[in-house]
């Protein structure tokens, strides 16, 4: 069963917010590309349409939205996602995702595109209330 850690980026404030994905919701972003809308549903915020942005997996390669597939794959970077040159014309090979999402994705990063009728805070306060230990 695969697992997130979605990363909402709220794009009128400039506040992310963390939300854990798992389940049947995490099972519905597997196979979905980089740059695609989905339903907010998925990460908790009903009425919401969110952008998919980027990711990376466990060991923290970060996803290319230029790359298509799942696979990790060693590209030569002269500059951009996955490598800055320190020097002018400076190549590097490594190691970057594919646009699309996998099982082996652990972070997902997505943008607000449509906002719902209740704020973020409002509509993931339930689940942090949850999650909070009773004294």
């Amino acid at each position: 069963m695969a697992e997130f850690k979605a990363i909402v980026n709220d794009v009128k404030t400039g506040k992310s917010y963390n939300v854990a994905v798992s389940g049947h919701h995490a099972n519905s972003l597997d196979g979905k590309n980089i740059g695609e809308i989905v339903d907010g549903i998925f990460v908790g915020l009903p009425g919401y349409k969110l952008k998919i942005t980027g990711g990376s997996d466990g060991n923290g390669t970060p996803m290319r939205g230029d790359l298509p597939g799942k696979k990790r794959k060693k590209l030569l970077l002269s500059d951009g996602l996955g490598f800055h040159e320190i020097y002018h014309g400076e190549r590097k090979r490594t190691a970057v995702r594919g646009s699309a999402i996998s099982s082996e994705i652990v972070q997902v990063n997505m943008a607000v595109v449509e906002y719902g009728s209740k704020s973020i805070e409002e509509s993931l306060a339930p689940a942090a209330e949850g999650t909070k230990a009773e004294n």
